[in-house]
């Protein structure tokens, strides 16, 4: 099932009471051209730090021409050994970066989930990304890492095509949402803050 927000709901303050999660590892992954300090993601790392998660925003290598290998293997540095306490949080080229490091794991490794926002599963138009599909994917292997996958796609985005939804629920057994007008979720789209993804991952942490 797909769930759609319109703006106004997504920017209502979500509160969250009570419990720690002091064993929970969030890595908050950003996008092409862009840094850790960018859109969303400071206000992120400071509210899920608040509920006692341990939080990392990598500065990806080479941003501006971004390489795959390079990516994953930045990812498996930052992350070290995963386990069902480490969750994913990726941004446009940021959660393709995620599915092939969760293509990329040994048979048996686990994750706690992943919530993919604007992300994709095809090329998009942008040759400087290619390297990221040159192989088809192994959905099979990355459903098998966890079944716990959200994404995140805004109705009127003009980089990541509204297709991409579709594919992530179909290909990955995605939970689906649609926000309205909110274009590609980054800080000129006013993206400062974004409420819904604190929301998911807190009902991501609590599911085990």
């Amino acid at each position: 099932k797909c769930r759609i927000l319109n703006t106004e709901e997504h920017r209502k303050k979500v509160i969250f009471a009570g419990m720690e999660h002091t064993q929970k590892k969030i890595i908050i992954v950003h996008g092409w051209e862009a840094s850790p300090e960018n859109h969303w993601f400071p206000w992120l790392k400071l509210e899920l730090l608040k509920l006692g998660c341990t939080v990392l925003i990598p500065a990806m290598p080479n941003t501006s021409h971004p390489m795959m290998n390079e990516w994953v293997l930045h990812l498996e540095h930052t992350i070290g050994k995963p386990n069902e306490n480490t969750y994913l949080v990726g941004h446009s080229l940021g959660s393709v970066a995620i599915v092939r490091y969760l293509e990329s794991l040994s048979e048996g490794e686990k994750i706690g989930g992943a919530i993919l926002v604007a992300g994709f599963l095809e090329p998009i138009g942008y040759a400087e990304l290619d390297s990221f599909f040159a192989t088809p994917f192994d959905f099979e292997k990355i459903k098998s890492i966890t079944k716990n996958i959200i994404s995140i796609h805004s109705g009127n985005d003009s980089v990541v095509p509204m297709r991409n939804s579709e594919l992530i629920e179909d290909n990955l057994g995605a939970e689906r949402i649609v926000v309205q007008n909110a274009g590609h979720f980054n800080g000129g789209d006013g993206f400062t803050e974004f409420p819904i993804v604190l929301e998911k991952m807190r009902e991501l942490i609590n599911r085990l």
